[in-house]
């Protein structure tokens, strides 16, 4: 059973969702396609529905598909759902976008004070290029960065944590046990984290315990159970700060 937070020696997070607002990112490089169409009728709450839905779906049928690629497809999709007009710069333009999700506030200064106490790793789902632009808004340098494009598969698919774990061990001599996966998603992380048997932080910024706004993300039956709860990066390097050994 977890007990201390300090027993881990490496937080391996998620980053869109968790230490990226990819739902602000997301909802904004969707705007030139609403406005193309005067589409006032769409809100966010439906527009990031249908991401969820359309990006998972994609994700699932082309596993080696690029990030900014495989977003295009989802542009392209989104708007037949929506029996909306697009051209090819607008799809372009949507999977391009990733570099112009912003951090959300907390997310910097929580990660330096996490470096602390933990190594930071990174595994995400989107290409090499697409985190590197992010990372500069992040503020820190991750110990081991590791993305679908080099894995070759999209979360929640098993070899994403299969590979992380495996290259833990060889690039950075961490063991299963020392390891604490922190993500927003229940989709994309928890669940896989707890079929890992790997401790886990969920970081609720939907505040999906207390509500059923699961916005960009898809939904799942039977939600996971979580080992630490935050709804902040804040929250959690605070918690860290107070418990750790003086």
């Amino acid at each position: 059973m977890v007990k201390n937070i300090h027993q881990f020696s490496t937080l391996t997070f998620d980053c869109y969702g968790t230490l990226i607002d990819w739902e602000s990112g997301i909802w904004d490089a969707l705007q030139p396609l609403l406005m193309e169409n005067s589409a006032s009728h769409i809100d966010r709450i439906t527009g990031l529905d249908a991401f969820a839905r359309i990006e998972t779906a994609q994700e699932a049928d082309t596993p080696d598909m690029v990030y900014p690629e495989l977003l295009a497809h989802v542009h392209r999709h989104l708007a037949e759902q929506f029996e909306l007009n697009t051209q090819p710069e607008l799809d372009l333009a949507f999977g391009a976008s990733v570099p112009h999700w912003p951090a959300f506030a907390d997310t910097a200064d929580a990660l330096r004070t996490l470096r602390k106490h933990f190594n930071l790793v990174i595994l995400s789902n989107v290409n090499r290029d697409g985190f590197a632009a992010s990372n500069q808004k992040l503020g820190v340098e991750f110990d081991a960065i590791y993305t679908a494009e080099d894995i070759g598969s999209y979360k929640p698919d098993p070899e994403n944590f299969s590979y992380m774990l495996k290259h833990l061990q060889s690039d950075l001599g961490v063991t299963h046990e020392k390891v604490l996966h922190t993500a927003q998603s229940l989709h994309h992380d928890h669940v896989q984290a707890k079929n890992f048997d790997l401790a886990n932080v969920w970081i609720d910024r939907q505040n999906l315990k207390d509500s059923d706004n699961w916005g960009a993300t898809a939904r799942v039956d039977t939600r996971p159970a979580f080992d630490f709860y935050f709804i902040s990066m804040k929250e959690m390097a605070d918690y860290c700060e107070a418990h750790a050994k003086v």
